[in-house]
């Protein structure tokens, strides 16, 4: 048997690697004394069932994540096909991200994006720093009703938004 063979590390070939990998779209998402806060974030999965968790990265150098860490709640709302403007508005730094996007508080306050595939609401669990990022687990206390679930999913593959009609076209 022969031994795959790789490439060095490099840190746009690693990047580029990763994006063979399709993932969903999300916006983290949280409300402190200035208002509602979020950002766009692709690196988000399920932890545990018993007791139910969930788990974002985001990087250590973020100005948005630390106001929602002082509230020790958030968010997720993981975005429908059609939504991918909003992906973009909330993945940009030093604008209003807000700007003329709908949502509703959850019982705890934080914003849910109108529209979005399904939501999560968590409390903060546990945070791990992981190289340039933070490892952030959330204790899932509410989720959105079964009526809400109406829509494909927007995923990100190769670096571009995509849907599930055209993903099978690559």
């Amino acid at each position: 048997m022969q031994a795959a063979v790789g490439t060095a590390m490099d840190q746009r070939v690693f990047r580029d690697t990763l994006g063979h990998y399709a993932s969903g779209v999300t916006i983290i998402t949280g409300a402190d004394a200035e208002g509602p806060i979020g950002f766009t974030c692709q690196s988000f999965y399920s932890v545990s069932m018993e007791p139910p968790l969930v788990s974002f990265s985001v990087m250590t150098t973020s100005t948005t994540y630390p106001r929602i860490r002082e509230t020790g709640k958030f968010a997720v709302n993981v975005l429908a096909h059609h939504q991918d403007a909003i992906s973009t508005q909330f993945a940009k730094r030093g604008t209003d991200k807000w700007a003329g996007v709908e949502w509703l508080p959850t019982v705890a306050g934080n914003p849910v994006i109108a529209e979005s595939l399904m939501w999560l609401d968590c409390e903060i669990w546990a945070e791990h720093e992981a190289g340039d990022h933070l490892v952030v687990i959330g204790s899932v206390k509410e989720m959105s009703p079964a009526e809400w679930h109406r829509h494909e999913p927007l995923l990100f593959f190769k670096g571009r938004y995509r849907h599930l009609r055209d993903a099978e076209s690559d």
